[in-house]
């Protein structure tokens, strides 16, 4: 089938955009208002874009409590959701008011960062701290303003745990981290396979 994306003109019973665009990796996004409450929110539009310096920015449709905080603070964290943590991290998906703790809401350990003034999630196997960039507004390519925006951080800090190091590598099959596929669709990354590019030794 081809169907005009603009118009969405697919006629199936759901967009099918984000099944085509998966798996995607999440972001579970941890900040501080500048009142001292503290936020967490798994972002699926969420990836990595730079090698070094490390750059990792999140999509949100819609101004959310995660963008405020880290525009006002210039920090945040992204702690890996995990298959064990599943629940928690969809728990603190929820749409609460900006007072509310999603880290008490899910029955997490907040731990205050090392190198930014923002929390990550104690029990995650892996998380990043990151130094807020800049937010991105779009605009299609006729010039409309949309709702959705792009925050870009740089890793500064990293935190693994010991127990994913083997032979000096990250086996992230140990971690068993999720993605977000299409529709209420998830994945688990337990199994992997290897390939050389052309030219590497």
């Amino acid at each position: 089938m081809f169907y005009d994306a603009v118009a969405r003109t697919h006629g199936l019973k759901h967009d099918p955009f984000k099944a085509l665009v998966s798996p995607r990796p999440i972001g579970w996004i941890g900040s501080k208002s500048p009142e001292g409450v503290l936020n967490l929110a798994p972002y699926s539009f969420f990836n990595a874009f730079s090698s070094y310096p490390y750059i990792v920015g999140f999509g949100s449709e819609g101004y959310k409590h995660s963008i405020a905080n880290i525009e006002a603070t210039g920090a945040f964290s992204c702690s890996m959701a995990v298959w064990d943590l599943r629940d928690q991290m969809n728990i603190s998906s929820g749409a609460v008011a900006a007072d509310v703790d999603e880290f008490k809401l899910a029955g997490l350990t907040p731990v205050q960062c090392e190198m930014v003034d923002a929390p990550r999630v104690g029990e995650a196997p892996a998380a990043l701290e990151c130094k807020y960039l800049k937010t991105v507004d779009f605009v299609t390519s006729d010039g409309r303003e949309v709702g959705a925006k792009l925050v870009v951080g740089e890793v500064v800090g990293i935190h693994i745990d010991d127990r994913l190091i083997s032979d000096g590598i990250v086996d992230i099959t140990k971690a068993r981290p999720l993605a977000r596929l299409g529709y209420k669709d998830y994945l688990v990354v337990d199994e992997l396979f290897q390939m050389t590019r052309p030219g590497e030794a």
